[in-house]
């Protein structure tokens, strides 16, 4: 069966020709034109993925993440966004939301982060490497503890709460501990494509990821390895 697509932006040029061209790469797309309807629709028939704009009038696309997020509901989002600013996307992992596009955008982009959402639904990240398990499966790496199968994540007694895309990146960089990953193969297995090397949307992710490990007094847990990529290890 199609995998399903419920996509929310209020500009009508830009919700039919993604719709089409979305339709035509083999997804069902259900298309609506703002927040109000996004929820409705999520609610009534739950899709596989969600694609909104932020900009919308009424309930925009960052509420509409925070209320499903709020209900538990983990369904992956891609936001489509015109703020180019770090702070405005870095709002929209705040919100929940797991990928992120800047407008003007080429659908083939789109189309790679959809597939890349929807295959980590399912599947697990990483590489195998030899490593101290957790009972039942889960990882313990530089003070941290991972339960994939779970989804969570603890340093010492705190649990911290990841996004979907968040979750994967570390996990990644866990089963990876001591290992410097460069760009390419962090976006290869994260996002199934290569943004080239004026993307900055993997080092938002990881500024994010530090944002909510990092804490006061004690060492940085992923490092920048300039010129290369990143590594988690505790100095």
């Amino acid at each position: 069966m199609p995998h399903t697509v419920l996509l929310a932006e209020d500009d009508r040029a830009i919700r039919h020709a993604l719709e089409r061209a979305l339709t035509l790469e083999g997804y069902e797309v259900t298309a609506v034109v703002d927040g109000v309807e996004a929820l409705a629709q999520a609610h009534r028939h739950p899709p596989d993925v969600l694609v909104l704009d932020v900009m919308m009038p009424g309930i925009d696309g960052l509420q509409v993440c925070r209320v499903l997020r709020a209900e538990g509901d983990r369904t992956p989002v891609l936001m489509l966004t015109a703020r180019v600013e770090t702070a405005d996307r870095i709002a929209g992992l705040d919100a929940g939301a797991d990928d992120y596009v800047v407008k003007p955008f080429d659908v083939d982009e789109v189309f790679a982060r959809l597939r890349a959402l929807l295959r980590r639904t399912d599947t697990p990240v990483g590489v195998p490497r030899e490593q101290q398990r957790m009972p039942g499966g889960g990882l313990t790496v530089a003070g941290l503890r991972i339960d994939p199968q779970a989804r969570r994540v603890w340093r010492g007694e705190r649990e911290i709460e990841l996004t979907r895309t968040e979750f994967d990146l570390l996990e990644l960089l866990a089963r990876n501990a001591g290992i410097v990953l460069d760009h390419s193969t962090i976006y290869d297995r994260i996002w199934g494509y290569d943004f080239g090397p004026g993307s900055k949307n993997l080092a938002v992710y990881v500024g994010y990821l530090r944002r909510k490990l990092d804490e006061p007094g004690a060492s940085g847990l992923i490092h920048t390895v300039r010129g290369v990529g990143y590594v988690l290890r505790e100095d």
